[in-house]
């Protein structure tokens, strides 16, 4: 395994994060989901990401009985808040009530006294950012969170974010956990840019868009059994926009690339996103361990430009570039 910092901080973290979004509590079953954990381990992931959402809190509940017993010290525990965890109105959002209530929860069924970063899930219109500022700030001092960080935030939010800490003197934000792929490139032509100026490092998720990239989905044959595509539960909600013949044949011709360098498509897949040198690192998930195993040895692969042309010429106009994709919900779901 490899490591980088998380942006500018001092925070080592794993180029390779083990995430729970769409497994733990939902897709997979517990046994399974803790044999993914230790897989993990074994392959040197220091780095897990949650959030407070996720199965409904169960995500949580899970990743914290998984990691039971590992010294607390070799590892980077991450959470979120911001949507609905409660059928009330505040039991959602970045007002300090909710921020202050669902740290203490995620801390419970984590089992861990502090998390490494605390993220803001989405851009709250409804609260002022003063607000969540200051409540994310209150949480580090208290020293429950150590670091902040936001995720799909566009970037003149990041920049406001900064202007009011850099003026109140608050803990800055240190991460962007943002969608991306070779597919979705959305965050390149403006949030990267304002990250390596402020020295904000992406967490980056669904680096092989939602498992289309792997090649596993074929332009023309049914949806193989047991896949995100096929999830009643939220994945294949995520996954639709992607399986369209004329992409699914795009991605078929990636296959000789990742031959010719000795990687699985996955293992391409998750390279790519490395390549950025503003990423600090890529979330891969897994409902079964050797998934993990094989996602593991894109760490440390460097793919030269000409790779990375012959992928880009590959994709096409297929790939999504637009900053206004980045969106949060205008009012509090």
């Amino acid at each position: 395994m490899e490591f980088r910092n998380l942006g500018r901080s001092g925070l080592k973290v794993s180029e390779i994060a083990y995430g729970n979004w769409l497994t733990h509590g939902s897709q997979v079953e517990e046994d399974a989901a803790r044999a993914c954990v230790r897989a993990a381990l074994d392959e040197g992931i220091t780095t897990f990401d949650t959030a407070d959402v996720y199965a409904g809190t169960r995500a949580e509940d899970v990743l914290g009985r998984a990691l039971k017993g590992q010294r607390r010290e070799g590892l980077e525990i991450f959470t979120k808040v911001y949507w609905p965890t409660g059928p009330g109105p505040n039991d959602r959002g970045l007002s300090r009530k909710h921020i202050f209530e669902s740290i203490h929860g995620s801390l419970r069924r984590l089992g861990t006294d502090y998390v490494d970063l605390y993220q803001a899930h989405r851009f709250d219109y409804e609260t002022p950012l003063e607000e969540t500022l200051k409540a994310f700030d209150d949480l580090v001092r208290q020293g429950k969170v150590l670091y902040v960080g936001v995720s799909e935030w566009r970037a003149e939010e990041i920049e406001r974010a900064l202007k009011i800490a850099d003026e109140l003197g608050l803990d800055r934000i240190v991460s962007n956990q943002p969608q991306y792929s070779a597919l979705w490139r959305v965050i390149e032509e403006e949030v990267v840019p304002l990250s390596e100026r402020e020295g904000i490092g992406q967490i980056v998720w669904s680096p092989m868009a939602q498992g289309v990239l792997t090649g596993k989905y074929k332009p023309g044959q049914p949806l193989p059994e047991g896949s995100r595509a096929t999830d009643d539960k939220g994945g294949a909600d995520m996954i639709k926009r992607y399986l369209n013949d004329d992409l699914l044949t795009r991605v078929q011709q990636l296959r000789p690339i990742a031959d010719d360098l000795g990687l699985s498509m996955a293992q391409l897949a998750v390279a790519w996103t490395l390549q950025n040198p503003n990423v600090s690192a890529a979330i891969i998930g897994a409902s079964r361990p050797e998934q993990v195993s094989d996602n593991v040895k894109a760490a440390g692969v460097k793919l030269d430009a000409d790779v990375l042309k012959r992928i880009d010429d590959v994709l096409g106009d297929s790939v999504v570039r637009d900053p206004a994709k980045t969106v949060s919900p205008s009012r509090r779901p």
